[in-house]
């Protein structure tokens, strides 16, 4: 059993960068954010932290349907770029939290919040996305290193 505790996600400012098409590709679309990120200087990981909004389920979505924003946190508007890294907001939510250990091809938490607490939470899904917080990054992480914050949106 995992720990899921209600929370407020606060209203935050993102720089995103859209993800359309297969999840083997995902990893292009991150490594233009994370070159983006490197030139503008946004490094401090506690301040401009890393998000996924997840769209679809990449286990059941044909792939021409897959959606996903990577994103950074900001504290200002981003200036119009050749990376097509555009600004948007994730609004204040409720949400439901739960804190995933490992690799982020295979993130437990989501799967835990979807199928074994929300049936017998009394709670309904939001109108926003799940969100992952991506609490570490970086080359030196090994998947087995990995703590990703899941958020799920709820009514």
């Amino acid at each position: 059993m995992m720990n899921v505790e209600i929370v407020k996600f606060p209203e935050t400012h993102i720089a995103v960068l859209e993800h359309f098409g297969s999840p083997l590709l995902e990893y292009k679309t991150v490594d233009k954010l994370v070159k983006w990120r490197q030139e503008n200087n946004l490094l401090d990981n506690e301040k401009y932290r890393s998000y996924g909004i997840h769209y679809t389920n990449p286990f059941i979505t044909p792939i021409e349907h897959h959606h996903i924003d990577f994103a950074i946190s900001i504290d200002q508007p981003i200036a119009k770029n050749s990376y097509g890294i555009i600004n948007k907001k994730i609004p204040l939510l409720r949400c439901a939290k739960c804190r995933d250990i490992g690799s982020r091809n295979n993130n437990k938490a989501i799967i835990y919040l979807l199928e074994e607490w929300l049936p017998y939470s009394g709670e309904k899904i939001g109108n926003f996305p799940p969100i992952f917080h991506y609490v570490n990054v970086g080359i030196n992480i090994s998947p087995k290193q990995m703590i990703t914050d899941v958020y799920l949106p709820l009514k």
